[in-house]
This record gives structure tokens, sequence and C-alpha cells, in this order.
């Protein structure tokens, strides 16, 4: 009977040791296939983040914005604007969940949202966020989400919402990195055709964004917002 519980360990140790393996062979084909701990989604200092969320826009804007920060329980408000401006340092999470790099901890998207997009658009992002802190899974997000839209909890998005992204040190995705300076403007439903945005010749890029029912149409920008010219 010993001898038998000796083949009963061994076996589940050697599972063990199995399943352990293959998990660690899946991170390693898909790094970004789970969430991170959180504090590697943080940023220690906070003045640190202040200073990155002000680069997504010129001073001129910046300095008087309202500067929202990311904590353990969510995003609050770190320093009251007086322009109606919002600057925050998106994470991963700001992307569409079928995105490979949903989960990536390494992605900092400095944007300065201009009075309409603070109220009308950043609500989706710090509705986000409070379900990835509270552990929901891909998938949830995407029901949450699509629910408060149907049930009008969040707001319809008012004309003229737009963001810089004008931070050298943005870091959008492992390929893209800090990629182009550009200027953001939301537009509700598919508007590719209608702005004429991806054709030959046309400045605007356009993004459709279904998950968050806009089409995000991009125009890339000459120089940083430390003025330094762009590539």
């Amino acid at each position: 009977m010993r001898r038998n519980n000796f083949v009963v360990l061994a076996f589940l140790v050697q599972v063990c040791i199995s399943g352990a393996a293959l998990h660690a062979r899946a991170q390693a084909a898909d790094p970004y296939a789970t969430m991170a701990p959180l504090d590697q989604y943080l940023i220690a200092d906070e003045n640190s983040e202040i200073a990155l969320a002000r680069s997504a826009a010129p001073p001129s804007i910046s300095d008087n914005a309202e500067i929202m920060v990311l904590g353990p329980k969510g995003y609050t408000t770190a320093v009251k604007g007086t322009n109606g401006f919002v600057c925050v340092v998106e994470r991963s999470w700001a992307t569409a969940t079928d995105f490979p790099e949903f989960w990536n901890p390494k992605i900092r998207a400095p944007h300065c949202f201009n009075p309409a997009a603070a109220k009308t658009f950043v609500p989706i992002f710090l509705m986000k966020t409070k379900l990835v802190l509270a552990g929901k899974s891909k998938a949830e997000i995407l029901e949450a989400t699509n629910a408060a839209f149907d049930k009008k909890e969040l707001p319809p998005l008012e004309p003229g919402a737009m963001a810089y992204m004008l931070s050298k040190q943005q870091y959008l995705n492992d390929d893209a990195k800090n990629w182009h300076p550009h200027v953001m403007f939301y537009v509700s439903g598919d508007a590719e055709k209608s702005s004429g945005a991806n054709l030959p010749g046309s400045p605007v890029i356009a993004a459709p964004d279904p998950e968050e029912r806009v089409t995000i149409l991009m125009v890339l920008a000459s120089q940083w917002s430390d003025r330094s010219p762009a590539p």
C-alpha cells in the first residue's frame, strides 16, 4: 500500500512538472496571454507619471490640464486643471480586447484629451481600468463595455472630441514603440470613408474602433511636445 502511495505521488509530481513546463512554453510563445502582476503596470514615482502625462501635449496646454495617475485602486486626479483638458498615461488595456498586446505591461501611452473627449471618451478607459483591477477577463471587459453602451451608462461622444499624443517617451507597443507624434480626432461610428482617410495622398489615417464605437482619425505632427523634430 505504501509503495502504491509513492507511485501515485511520483505521478502527481511528474504531472505538475509537465504542466509547469507547458505553461512556461505557452508564456514564452505568447508573453501577453494573461495580465502581469499589477505593479508592472504602475509607475512608482507619481511625479514621473505626472511629467510623462504632461508630455502628451505642448506645455501651453498640459501645464493647465488636469493630470490623472494610476494607482492600485484606479486613476485619481493628481493635479487639478483649469483649461478642461485631461492628461493621462494610458496602459495596454486601452486597446481593443483582441489586440495581442492587450496585457503588455510596457505600454505607456500619454494622452492629453480636450474637454469634449475628457467628458465623453475618457470614461470608457476609466471604466475598463476598473474592470481590469477587479480581475475581469478580456471577454468580461468587452461584455461589460457593450452593456454600458447599450444601457447608455457611458455618455455619447461629443462633437470635436480629440487628443494630443506628442510624447517622445510614449511606448505604444513592441513594434511601433514611440512611432510618431500625432493628433487624434474621435468620430462616432465608422467614419473612414466619409473622412477620406487612408486614401493615397490623404494626410489622415483612420483606425476604426468598433469596441469603443468610434473611428479614430490621426494626423501626424512634425514635432514632439518638446519641439524637437519628429522622424
